[in-house]
């Protein structure tokens, strides 16, 4: 059995949004926070000491940008997994992010109840895009989103179990379509096509449409 607890940092410059998010994790006996800093400097050295497994990051910090340190971070451990938790979404930044190689986007309005799922889902590997994200990265995907550069077929390989159909709907959610106007695409009732949706989230082990269409996206099938 692994005892090991997934290490976490907090870089966030404002001390009432630290002590909030920290306390998300009380009580969490697989995590533990290892550092907590309102200074972008401060992380890159701390990173190197303590190595931590999760960086819970904010963009506006007073010294240094979080895309710069995420950069900075990745350089001394590429295994690092940065979640960049912020009150900024504009384009250029959440596109930025992705480039610099963050993990995750997540608004700072987000459902604490999911939070800290998601950062263990994180850790384990996973991408993951605050639906609020995903429009702005829809139509430019292929330069956005850190791709790990399979093709189609072996997308394919790896994910069989889709059926050709399922396919055809994964690239409408891709594009943004809803179940009924998938249904109007293809032809289909809006039931069924509510079904192989649901179908695809279980077979590409994804909590919602949104991860599986950034999980296509990062993977190389669109």
């Amino acid at each position: 059995m692994n005892n090991k607890k997934i290490k976490i940092m907090l870089v966030e410059d404002q001390k009432l949004m630290r002590m909030a998010i920290k306390s998300l994790f009380d009580g969490q006996h697989d995590m533990e926070i290892v550092k907590e800093t309102a200074s972008g400097k401060e992380a890159i050295e701390s990173a190197k000491l303590l190595n931590p497994d999760v960086v819970l990051m904010d963009i506006g910090l007073p010294d240094i940008n979080g895309i710069e340190v995420t950069k900075k971070l990745l350089e001394i451990n590429k295994d690092i997994k940065v979640i960049m938790l912020t009150s900024h979404l504009t384009e250029q930044e959440v596109f930025d992010s992705l480039k610099a190689g963050v993990s995750a986007y997540i608004m700072k309005d987000f459902d604490t109840e999911n939070f800290i799922v998601i950062v263990r889902t994180i850790h384990q590997g996973a991408m993951w895009l605050d639906s609020k994200v995903v429009p702005l990265i829809r139509d430019k995907n292929s330069n956005t989103i850190p791709s790990k550069q399979v093709t189609r077929a072996a997308f394919r390989e790896k994910h069989a179990n889709l059926t050709q159909r399922e396919y055809e709907v994964l690239k409408l959610i891709v594009d943004g379509k809803s179940n009924n106007e998938i249904a109007k695409v293809l032809t289909i009732s809006e039931h069924t096509a509510k079904a192989h949706v649901c179908n695809i989230i279980q077979k590409l082990v994804v909590d919602d449409r949104t991860q599986a269409a950034v999980k296509a996206l990062k993977e190389g099938l669109v």
